[in-house]
């Protein structure tokens, strides 16, 4: 079907609404001559508000003025005034599926809540978050059984464009952002202002969603340790809500005073974070938002996975490193452990910084001096997975 006016709804957080780039990307190869707009939280629009492969960015404030019933069903006859012939939502809850569902669009696909459900053409399954599976009577009790999502979202995401709206080209050119006006002069002003010329920084974040993401501060703050007593700075990134986590990581650090340490944690916006992220010569990040944004601007990745499912979420890039925890509970994605004592966020302490710090290390050996000039990739984004056995990561423990 020749779609002139496409809508794309996705609501969700920030590495969320970076994995639905290629879907863009790719809905432009596929119309070239359609008007393709995208619905996304107000507060994330530094992410996708400039994406080339889009005519408009609709912006809604899901935590502020839109919020109230009044107020979003105001919203919806916004989206309806704009007469689109298609819909796709790539964000399976309430809100957006409503959002979907009361359109007025011609053709609605995409993933929904039931009930909303009943308005779409085509509902597509996820496979790429994690299903619960009743095991009690006619399965609707629990215990349930967590099934892990077994498929990329990014996989997932174009699999909605082949099966329901019907596109023939697949044009994935991996996760996208265009830095908004400004963004990149405020960037290069707080490079200048902070690291001399020649210096190699290293950019962490150390802050998660849920706290079984987090890999413990103490670890972070040894690995910046190692860093700086071999002459790299060391950045630390992320939002207002990761501030606590920094001070108590830099608290622990022996270089704690060192002018190598450089603090942005809640102080620049999405766009300025990107652009300095880009200069950075790696980046040593949880399974977080900012950590989709470092493979958009090709920083070489480590990345540690606890309580998060490897294949839906991983950096989507060939050449970053996910290491995955151990244990045998790995991925529960519980957002707070249930163990207690020594046994407490076990997936996160048993990947001890000496395992991490050796992928660091072959990742600067490899990539350290092309900072602003990465090879392509185009089509090359698994990862690369490591597996440490429970005594390879005891080995590495300090004693």
């Amino acid at each position: 079907m020749d779609y002139k006016n496409i809508l794309v709804i996705n609501l969700m957080h920030i590495g969320d609404l970076m994995l639905a780039t290629p879907v863009l990307r790719t809905l432009r190869a596929n119309y070239p001559d359609a008007r393709i707009t995208l619905l996304a939280d107000k507060k994330l629009r530094d992410l996708v508000e400039f994406n080339p492969h889009i005519d408009e960015c609709m912006l809604i404030d899901k935590k502020g003025e839109d919020d109230r019933l009044g107020a979003f069903i105001r919203y919806i006859g916004k989206v309806r005034a704009k007469h689109f012939d298609l819909v796709i939502n790539l964000h399976r809850n309430e809100r957006a599926s409503a959002l979907a569902a009361f359109s007025g669009a011609k053709h609605i696909v995409g993933y929904s809540k039931p009930g909303f459900s009943l308005f779409f053409d085509k509902v597509m399954q996820n496979p790429s978050v994690a299903h619960h599976i009743g095991q009690g009577p006619f399965q609707l009790f629990p215990p349930h059984k967590y099934v892990p999502g077994w498929k990329h979202q990014v996989t997932a995401h174009i699999e909605v464009l082949k099966e329901a709206v019907g596109v023939t080209i697949i044009d994935d050119g991996g996760l996208e952002m265009q830095l908004p006006p400004g963004a990149e002069e405020k960037a290069a002003a707080l490079w200048e202002e902070h690291f001399d010329r020649d210096e190699k920084v290293v950019a962490f974040n150390i802050g998660a969603s849920w706290e079984t993401k987090r890999w413990p501060d103490s670890y972070f703050a040894k690995c910046a340790d190692n860093l700086i007593s071999r002459g790299y700075a060391v950045a630390f990134f992320g939002g207002p809500m990761d501030t606590e986590f920094v001070e108590s990581c830099v608290s622990q650090m022996k270089e704690k005073d060192s002018p190598r340490i450089h603090v942005f944690t809640g102080k620049v916006s999405l766009g300025v974070l990107a652009g300095m992220l880009r200069r950075c010569v790696l980046f040593l990040t949880t399974d977080s938002g900012p950590m989709h944004i470092g493979v958009a601007m090709n920083v070489p990745i480590v990345t540690m996975f606890g309580a998060s499912p490897v294949p839906g979420f991983y950096p989507y890039d060939e050449k970053d490193v996910l290491i995955k925890a151990p244990e045998p509970c790995h991925p529960c994605g519980i957002h707070k452990c249930p163990h207690e004592g020594e046994t407490n966020l076990g997936c996160m302490k048993h990947m001890p910084p000496k395992l991490i710090m050796k992928y660091v290390d072959e990742l600067l050996e490899k990539y350290e001096d092309k900072v602003g000039n990465m090879p392509s990739h185009y089509g090359k984004y698994q990862c690369r997975v490591i597996e440490p056995t429970m005594d390879e990561a005891v080995a590495a423990m300090d004693r």
